[in-house]
């Protein structure tokens, strides 16, 4: 199940760079990021993946990255194939540290 937060946040598109970051639609994001309580479903955490864009997004990059984190499943094999992300990337490296396996 995913929640209607998350299924907002997503349907606003990925994070954008922060040089092109756009105020309005930023406060938007912020406030549905911290309406998403922990942990997340491991279905949850396969959308929010595909927020991940070129950067930190003034930290919204972060509470993505311990969002994914929290769900039970995690690591999801199916969220960690986008190489080209340095976001993707950070997760798998963080899992393979932790010692976990799926």
């Amino acid at each position: 199940m995913i929640r209607p937060e998350v299924k907002d946040l997503v349907s606003l598109g990925p994070f954008r760079d922060s040089s092109e970051a756009d105020d309005d639609l930023m406060r938007k994001q912020e406030e549905l990021l911290k309406s998403i309580k922990p942990p997340v479903s491991d279905q949850e955490a396969k959308e929010l993946v595909r927020l991940f864009g070129p950067d930190d997004y003034f930290g919204g990059a972060w509470t993505v990255l311990h969002l994914v984190e929290s769900a039970p499943g995690w690591p999801i094999t199916e969220c960690l194939t986008d190489t080209s992300n340095e976001w993707i990337n950070r997760l798998k490296a963080r899992a393979t540290r932790a010692g976990l396996r799926r």
